[in-house]
Parts: structure tokens; C-alpha cells; sequence
């Protein structure tokens, strides 16, 4: 069994009680969905409001909005389970996923990119744009690949990987905030440069996947 699945089986068993009483209430994957969307622009905004902060006390609400896309992630994978147990499950819900997941991503690493702007990391800015580009990316690649009739869901930085990542990074950040044996920045930022490289080679993996498809069919 892949890593992914495993760890996707053993999350499941956690989250079913949950799934469960989200379903007895009458809460439909939708709502989900765009809870996740809401907490997302919400971490977003708590980046941004750290970038106007001293630095020093910045990294405790780098803390606090990595913990905040962290739960969100949580809510990506409770809308899929509750659309399958509750039998809810439809083309729109999963159209409507794929478009709120695009802007949550969206939303958090531009508030990333804009809290190291404000705090003078101009270069990591950039490597937080670039991973941002290849997440998109890799969600395009996706996309067009399955207008065209073709399954593409290889290469190493999916969205689950990503948000762990960028989420995990933000946490710990503000975590080891006052360590003086390094800048905790890098806590933050390394993470972002993983996303930028794999994110973008997975797209281009992709592309290349799909190339091999297209070529076979011919």
C-alpha cells in the first residue's frame, strides 16, 4: 500500500465519528468545503497582520496561522468523507471542491508572500510565489489532463503534501520564534522552497506523463 493510502486509511478511522455526527445534523460537504475556504482567507489575514508586527513577536502569529491551515486541511478531508458516508456525493461537490481548494491556496501562500515582503525577506517572497505558481500548476496540469480523458495524479507534492508542509513550517516557526542559533525564518521558508521545486517539477512530470498517454493513443 502507498505511504499516502496508508496514512489516508488511518485518518479516516479517526475522523468517522465525526463524518458521522456532521451527517446526522444535516451538515452537507458543501458547507464543509467552504468552512475550509473561510479558514484558509482567515490564515491569510493573520499572515498579513504578522508582517506589520515587530519581527520577533511576528513568529508567534506565524504560529498561529500555520495552526489555522493546518485544521483547514482538515476540513479538505472531511468534505469528501461526508459526501461518500452521507451518500451526497455529486459532479458539482467535487467541482466546487476542486475550485474553493485553488482559492485556499491561493489565499495562503499570498499571505505568506506578502508577510515576508513586509518583513524584508524579498528573496524568500519570490521562492513563496514560485510555490505558489507550481501548486497551481500542478492542479492545472491535472485538470486539463482529465478533459482530455486522461487519469494524471503522479509526481511527489500533491495538495496534501503541501499543506502538511506549509503548514507544519509556519508552526514551527513560531514555535522556535525566540532561537538565536539561527533566523527562525528558515523554519518557514525552507518548506516553501521544498513546494517550490517539486511543485513544479511534479507539474512538468505531469506534462510529461501526459505526453506518453497522448503519444500511445495515436
Amino acid at each position: 500500500m502507498h505511504y499516502r493510502d496508508y496514512l489516508q486509511q488511518l485518518i479516516y478511522r479517526i475522523i468517522n465519528p465525526v463524518v458521522k455526527g456532521m451527517i446526522k445534523v444535516g451538515i452537507t460537504p458543501n458547507i464543509i468545503t467552504t468552512i475550509g475556504l473561510v479558514l484558509n482567507i482567515v490564515a491569510a489575514a493573520v499572515f498579513i497582520y504578522a508582517g506589520y508586527m515587530e519581527r520577533e513577536a511576528s513568529f508567534l502569529y506565524v504560529g498561529v496561522g500555520g495552526g489555522v491551515v493546518l485544521f483547514a486541511g482538515l476540513f479538505d478531508m472531511l468534505d469528501g468523507r461526508v459526501a461518500r458516508m452521507g451518500n451526497m456525493v455529486s459532479r458539482f461537490g467535487a467541482f466546487y471542491d476542486s475550485v474553493l481548494d485553488r482559492y485556499s491556496e491561493l489565499f495562503t501562500l499570498f499571505g505568506i508572500f506578502f508577510y515576508l515582503i513586509l518583513q524584508g525577506y524579498v528573496v524568500w517572497a519570490i521562492v513563496a510565489f514560485v510555490a505558489l505558481i507550481g501548486s497551481i500548476m500542478v492542479s492545472y496540469v491535472r485538470a486539463r489532463a482529465e478533459g482530455l480523458g486522461l487519469e494524471c495524479k503522479v509526481g511527489l507534492m500533491q495538495r496534501p503534501e503541501r499543506v502538511v508542509l506549509t503548514s507544519l513550517g509556519a508552526i514551527f516557526c513560531g514555535v522556535f520564534g525566540d532561537c538565536r542559533a539561527f533566523d527562525p525564518i528558515l523554519i518557514l521558508t525552507v518548506p516553501l522552497a521544498v513546494i517550490a521545486l517539486l511543485a513544479n517539477v511534479t507539474a512538468f512530470v505531469r506534462v510529461a506523463h501526459c505526453y506518453r498517454l497522448l503519444s500511445a493513443q495515436k
